[in-house]
């Protein structure tokens, strides 16, 4: 340790395999926290590089619990988090929209960070039991069209640098990590950033997976196309800013977005989308970030007009209500 911190601090760059040495070695207690309190210091003070995220992203599967899926092809739709804007949960619900339309997903998510209600809090608000227990994970995937991965469950690296980054109280390149180290490695992920220096970050560390992707972000500061204003979307296939008018919606106000202030009004705007009830702002803007999810498993070749009529159709016919109903049945 002692000399990839003297190599930091000389503006260095560590290889990948040197990374994901040194993320096996915290899970194995062999440096002090004071060495990684610096070495994380160091890394967000100079800007983590495509290689540096990429080893830690191989420690952290390697160290963790995998989740070995029977699918070849199902996506992730998640967000990097900690653009405090407090949105009801837009990715988890539009990844129901999008198993209602019969493709297979895989969510991997957790508790919230920085807004009212993560991922697991409002599945967990809805009576979901988590689980790594593989049979149980492939019938909902097979029976519902989509399964949940709590990353506590399965990320057994983060516990070690859990009181290490709430006592630095900034972001390190363990914030980066969420979105890239689902336990079933999907060969089709849709990431919200939250500025265009992370959609470059993860544009290259896609290109180096090899997955299909689609990385969005909202100009005015939403890891997730918000609807507010402009928004910008980098695929494999192409590099576009869009307008809401583009796409047939209206702008929305910001407000419309807002996930309230408990869990409880979390989840009732959730249920809402599902169940076909909700302000248009709202079902529109899932609407949205579900057909660019689509569109990248469909890898481009259906077009995003396309993709929104396949979403729409979802939560219009009770498709997407139905798989959730399931989805609840199987893990509760």
């Amino acid at each position: 340790m002692k000399s990839y911190l003297f190599r930091l601090l000389n503006h260095e760059e560590l290889t990948r395999e040197e990374m994901k040495s040194i993320l096996i070695g915290i899970t194995q207690s062999e440096y002090p926290n004071e060495q990684i309190t610096a070495l994380l210091t160091c890394l967000q003070m100079r800007g983590v590089t495509v290689d540096e995220l990429l080893g830690f992203r191989d420690g952290i599967l390697e160290t963790g619990v995998p989740a070995i899926l029977e699918a070849d092809r199902y996506i992730d739709v998640v967000g990097t988090g900690g653009d405090r804007k407090n949105t009801f949960n837009i990715s988890t619900t539009a990844c129901f929209v999008i198993a209602g339309a019969g493709y297979k997903v895989a969510k991997h998510g957790n508790y919230a960070a920085t807004s009212v209600s993560g991922a697991s809090n409002v599945i967990q608000h809805h009576g979901i039991k988590f689980t790594d227990d593989i049979d149980k994970l492939n019938r909902s995937l097979n029976e519902a069209g989509i399964v949940y991965l709590h990353a506590q469950l399965f990320a057994k690296a983060m516990k070690f640098v859990g009181p290490i980054r709430k006592a630095l109280q900034f972001p390190t390149i363990f914030n980066l990590l969420g979105p890239i180290v689902n336990p079933s490695q999907p060969k089709c992920q849709l990431l919200g950033v939250a500025n265009l220096d992370q959609m470059r970050l993860y544009n290259s560390v896609y290109q180096k997976l090899g997955i299909d992707y689609g990385i969005v972000n909202s100009i005015d500061g939403y890891d997730e196309i918000s609807l507010t204003g402009d928004f910008k979307v980098t695929t494999k296939e192409y590099e576009r800013i869009f307008k809401p008018q583009d796409l047939g919606f209206d702008i929305a106000k910001p407000e419309e977005l807002v996930g309230g202030a408990t869990e409880e009004e979390a989840a009732a705007i959730f249920d809402s989308v599902l169940e076909n009830r909700a302000l248009p702002a709202q079902k529109n803007i899932v609407l949205a970030n579900a057909a660019f999810g689509i569109q990248v498993l469909e890898q481009g070749k259906k077009s995003i007009e396309e993709c929104i009529e396949i979403a729409r159709e979802s939560i219009d016919s009770g498709n997407a209500l139905k798989t959730f109903k399931k989805f609840v049945e199987l893990n509760s």
